[in-house]
């Protein structure tokens, strides 16, 4: 995102954050916070949405809550990086697929985490079987279901919910 004519780093940032702990914010909300005028709010804001610093906005449900159960699961996938390109053209590939959630690259043992959902644990496996094993360049696989989420992007699924607030610099 271009910083010099919207604003501070640190200012952009402090909205963004905002957006990013209560997506549903308004940039009267955020003025009042942090006592940015709403218009350099609004501007922030649409700039980030075009650049796609902003991907999407985003809503966090707890689909059990409804009696929609989804079976989770992170793979862990060894890789052979190809020339030139590494480990991009693999990863990219298996994001491509419904079924994945989120993909990372990561340090270790294993090059990728790829974390997926279906309706039951035989899809998933299916997936893992058809899909990714036979990708060329993935040495081995290893997959592990979710029994239980407790908390998912920053926010606690069962129990109380705490009342968050964003501190103000004045």
């Amino acid at each position: 995102m271009r910083v010099g004519s919207l604003g501070g780093k640190s200012m952009i940032s402090d909205i963004l954050k905002i957006l990013e702990n209560n997506a549903r914010a308004t940039a009267t909300q955020i003025a009042a916070m942090t006592n940015i005028p709403v218009a350099k709010i609004a501007k922030i804001i649409k700039q980030a949405e075009k650049d796609r610093t902003i991907i999407r906005y985003k809503t966090v449900i707890n689909w059990e809550k409804l009696g929609n159960e989804q079976v989770w699961a992170w793979i862990e996938v060894k890789v052979i990086p190809e020339p030139d390109v590494g480990f991009d053209s693999i990863a990219e590939h298996i994001s491509r697929s419904s079924q994945v959630y989120s993909a990372y690259l990561a340090s270790g043992t294993y090059d990728l985490f790829i974390l997926v959902t279906g309706k039951t644990v035989h899809e998933i496996a299916d997936f893992v079987a058809q899909k990714i094993a036979p990708i060329k360049g993935v040495q081995e696989t290893i997959t592990h279901f979710m029994l239980k989420r407790y908390k998912q992007d920053g926010e606690i699924l069962e129990g109380e919910e705490e009342i968050k607030r964003q501190p103000v610099t004045l």
